[in-house]
């Protein structure tokens, strides 16, 4: 259902803050970036750049080189410093008189949206549900909608043919996609799309490639939503540095890389389903089918067992700053093995013991990871 409630949920609240200051020396598992990531060829043309840092960046080759990996053309892609750059260029240039927002998602589009001054409606998925969408949920008068996909944080994939029905004239409809080269095969991706009306795709570099710190992603959509959007972005909005990045990073030896990458994740992913199922006894539920790097996870007294873990040297991200979740959510990052098993070993210690067994043996899992 709508709701128009912008009250309760922190949207200024992310993942990094779980692991500033005292929280640096935890196992991260709030955070989606990618472990090991950059990789060494990455960084070295992230290096070569800065033999050019005199000049100021010319972004053509690199939104050439974007537009080429999506197979539209250069007018078609824009720039940003970050994903996250773009939800604040699509709240302040665009002419929209009601946004709706579907939850739970990344909460920044919500949060430049009522910045820039909107009133911003919600629609809400359910638990009950498994976070799907229904078309119909969204109200027909909304000429700007926002939602994830797959979505952060309940790890769901959308179809993209259930995405494509929420379009039409008049309204500008905005998939962030930032998760999607996690996904194997990219399927029910719509970047390169040129057939819906109003479509905005967001793409982000920093996840896949560890580049939260230099700040580069980009939007795909019509020529003259580029165009009015590139008019509210500052002169030189993107660094010498992340244009290389950009370039570096759709080339056909990252593409491949990058899949390689998504397929393990799923596997990993499905090491990480499969140890917290085994919790179920003691009111661990996951989100299935979770489809990115990771999981949405249901724990009675989940701030309590998130204190416990943060004992015990490992952060997870708390659940309840997403519209549409309570206190009792939390989202763990998709990692190797080892790192799971350390984090199931560590939540088989914070998690309150059954009434009935309370000397239940922990899980047999891998020697633990050193922290």
């Amino acid at each position: 259902m709508p709701t128009e409630d912008g009250a309760g949920a922190d949207l200024r609240h992310h993942g990094d803050a779980e692991v500033r200051d005292d929280g640096s020396a935890l196992v991260d598992l709030a955070v989606n970036v990618r472990t090991g990531t950059p990789p060494d060829w990455l960084r070295e043309r992230i290096a070569e750049s800065l033999t050019a840092l005199a000049a100021y960046p010319d972004g053509r080759a690199a939104r050439a080189a974007v537009a080429a990996r999506h197979g539209v053309g250069a007018d078609r892609v824009l720039l940003t410093a970050g994903a996250a750059e773009a939800f604040v260029l699509l709240a302040r240039a665009l002419k929209v008189r009601r946004p709706v927002v579907v939850h739970p998602q990344f909460t920044e589009p919500e949060a430049a949206l009522r910045d820039a001054g909107h009133s911003v409606d919600r629609v809400l998925l359910r638990a009950e549900d498994g976070f799907r969408l229904d078309a119909a949920a969204v109200p027909e008068e909304a000429d700007l909608v926002v939602i994830g996909n797959p979505t952060n944080p309940t790890s769901v994939l959308h179809p993209a043919a259930t995405l494509v029905r929420l379009a039409r004239r008049g309204r500008t409809l905005v998939v962030d996609e930032a998760f999607m080269d996690a996904v194997p095969g990219e399927r029910e991706a719509l970047a390169g799309r040129t057939d819906v009306p109003g479509l905005v795709v967001l793409r982000s570099l920093t996840k896949t490639w560890g580049l939260a710190g230099l700040r580069i992603g980009y939007l795909l959509a019509a020529e003259e939503t580029v165009a009015e959007l590139a008019r509210a972005q500052p002169l030189w909005p993107v660094s010498t540095p992340a244009l290389a990045a950009a370039r570096a990073c759709v080339t056909p030896r990252a593409l491949a890389e990058a899949a390689h990458a998504a397929h393990r994740i799923a596997a990993d992913r499905a090491h990480l389903v499969a140890g917290l199922s085994a919790f179920a006894a003691r009111g661990v539920r996951v989100a299935e089918p979770a489809e990115g790097p990771f999981v949405l996870v249901r724990i009675a007294d989940a701030a309590g067992v998130r204190r416990r873990l943060r004992d015990l040297g490992y952060a997870v991200r708390r659940g309840d700053t997403f519209p549409g979740l309570g206190a009792d959510w939390v989202r763990v990052a998709v990692r190797d093995r080892t790192t799971t098993d350390g984090l199931l070993r560590a939540l088989h210690s914070a998690l309150p013991a059954p009434a009935d067994s309370p000397t239940r043996p922990a899980p047999h899992l891998a020697a633990p990871a050193s922290h």
